[in-house]
């Protein structure tokens, strides 16, 4: 299929979604549904639901060359996975297993039970090749690193010690060493003059020969043409049988097709990856000074007009709040130094609560002793 396709399949499954989060998120909250069956019979239905633009996303994602495209794709696919799970939890947790029938919902939206297969994407293992190789290599250089050249000792007991040879014992090994080598030697000398002294017969060339020549070629071949057709007689009973699957031509140009694609996507990520790379340093070189001098001036008026609305310079923001992300932000002064109050004020009243707490935990504790003093001066009276 070409790009055009995908991203009709893009598109389709983007309207799908739109009017699924319309149908979960309605202007006016319905009322809680008491019906265990009509509940379930709703997961069920958009479990089927998101489990198609799945099925779209992850086709999409896997054969759209752009990069752009491809990074926008992942992160709804992401979502709608996160859905997926999300609602096959409430279904299991609502039916207390993990088979549900859903016959009814197939037939309402005219799909087939292969339909409900939730397939694993394929990114998982088209992304993954270059780690799962890093690792093998790692895995491979430990071994190599920690293998072992020695003899390892056995646990609890002495090494042992190479059996010492005595001079009798040492010259008997040699001497069968020698004689075996000598006897090689002999069987090799008989047998060059036998075929030395061994006369052949040829026969001339003539008619005779020439005519056995071509019978044996004839032979040879007829054989051969023959064995290839019974093998393709073979197959094509096989086929007919339904014993072997017939090869079919579309499949092997779409596979070849879906090849080439991925090639392509691989190329376009690198010179997208590179172009970010260049527009980066461009930028950087052509406008980073007149940048950083741009975003001086506004940081140098926003505490002008901060000190003109209040009287006194702020503090400047924490790198918890955002630091100067919020002075670039779309907000005046006044509703910053707003924020900065309100936080201000609440961790006043947190500090003011624990000291009321600790107040009040001394005061009970001085309490206990003057009643534990009162107790002792009666008994003592």
């Amino acid at each position: 299929m070409s790009q055009r396709t995908y991203n009709q399949l893009w598109a389709d499954a983007q309207l799908e979604l739109s009017c699924l989060l319309a149908e979960e998120l309605p202007a006016e909250p319905p009322r809680p549904e008491k019906d265990r069956v009509v509940f379930f019979q709703r997961l069920a239905m958009l479990f089927v639901r998101y489990t198609q633009i799945f099925r779209q996303l992850e086709k999409a994602y896997d054969l759209v060359v752009h990069p752009q495209k491809r990074r926008f794709i992942r992160s709804v696919l992401d979502s709608v996975m996160g859905r997926v799970l999300e609602l096959k939890n409430e279904m299991v947790e609502k039916e207390f297993s993990e088979y549900h029938y859903m016959d009814d919902v197939l037939h309402d939206l005219k799909l087939i039970p292969a339909d409900l297969e939730i397939p694993i994407p394929r990114y998982f293992h088209s992304e993954r090749s270059k780690e799962v190789q890093q690792r093998k290599a790692m895995l491979t250089d430990i071994l190599k690193m920690v293998e072992v050249t020695e003899t390892p000792e056995v646990s609890g007991k002495a090494p042992v010690m190479a059996k010492e040879m005595s001079q009798e014992e040492a010259v008997k090994i040699i001497q069968v060493a020698e004689r075996a080598r000598q006897g090689r030697e002999r069987a090799k000398f008989n047998m060059k003059n036998l075929n030395m002294n061994t006369v052949y017969r040829i026969k001339e060339p003539g008619a005779d020969s020439a005519e056995s020549a071509a019978v044996c070629i004839q032979k040879v071949w007829k054989g051969y043409v023959q064995r290839k057709r019974t093998k393709t007689a073979r197959e094509e009973e096989m086929i007919f049988l339904g014993m072997y699957e017939a090869p079919r031509p579309a499949e092997m140009t779409a596979q070849a097709i879906e090849a080439s694609t991925r090639v392509k996507q691989m190329e376009h990520e690198e010179a997208y990856q590179k172009a970010t790379v260049d527009v980066m340093n461009q930028l950087r070189d052509v406008e980073g000074d007149d940048m950083s001098k741009s975003m001086k001036v506004q940081i140098q008026q926003w505490f002008t007009e901060c000190r003109n609305a209040t009287g006194t310079f702020p503090d400047y923001p924490d790198e918890e709040d955002g630091g100067s992300a919020l002075i670039f932000a779309e907000k005046t002064p006044q509703q910053l130094l707003e924020e900065f109050a309100a936080k201000e004020e609440e961790e006043a009243n947190t500090k003011a609560k624990g000291k009321e707490e600790k107040k009040e935990k001394g005061k009970s504790d001085k309490k206990k002793e003057d009643e534990e003093v009162g107790d002792t001066a009666v008994f003592h009276f």
